[in-house]
């Protein structure tokens, strides 16, 4: 029996994981909690053979959660189930140390299967995740950005406007804004200041 205990702050979602992981004969949930702060502390009294752990919660996130259990458990697999899959999400949940990455609306096979390759110690991926995971975590030194976007970026950490950086690169306005858009995308980030930040923590401004 595959013992699991269900992190989410929405009581109706842990309900229906509870049903749908109860229903297959080789798993059994042994414990729920609603927050990060809770899940740290029921972990070690339960200590469940998979966490199954959201991202997003009030107080201590499930990256946070996730990192106090496995500072404790070195051997706990602990699987994010969340509804988010963007990169930033990603590498912060896998530098945690998560066994698996998976999003809400897998089917009870795909989810129970998870369940049971990471209790075996096996590493499990959405389909949508892996590509993501495999181009920022394998090969963290490719830049996802070409040499004139990194320019801008920079330009833009200094605090530069869009025609200051027009000038210093003697390009137009409107090619400023199409570089940075461009960066948003793969960044994934909607604004200026979470590119900076994305970038320089994946080492991309030197």
């Amino acid at each position: 029996m595959i013992t699991i205990m269900l992190v989410d702050d929405h009581p109706v979602v842990r309900e229906g994981l509870r049903g749908m992981l109860e229903a297959e004969p080789d798993l059994s949930v042994i414990g729920e909690a609603g927050s990060g702060d809770e899940a740290v502390a029921l972990s070690r009294v339960k200590q469940p053979d998979v966490i199954l752990m959201d991202l997003r919660m009030p107080g201590l996130d499930g990256v946070g959660a996730t990192r106090k259990i496995l500072a404790d458990r070195p051997e706990q697999r602990v699987v994010v189930l969340t509804t988010y899959e963007t990169d930033a999400d990603i590498l912060r949940a896998v530098e945690a140390g998560a066994s698996g990455y998976l999003l809400k609306d897998a089917s009870r096979t795909e989810l129970a299967g998870a369940i049971r390759a990471a209790s075996r110690g096996e590493t499990v991926l959405a389909p949508s995740v892996a590509g993501k995971l495999v181009n920022r975590v394998r090969n963290p030194t490719s830049s996802p950005l070409s040499a004139r976007e990194i320019e801008v970026l920079r330009l833009v950490a200094q605090g530069d406007t869009n025609a200051d950086i027009g000038r210093a690169l003697h390009i137009s306005e409107a090619t400023v804004k199409t570089h940075l858009l461009r960066v948003f995308g793969k960044l994934d980030v909607s604004d200026r200041t979470a590119a900076v930040t994305t970038a320089m923590r994946l080492g991309l401004l030197g």
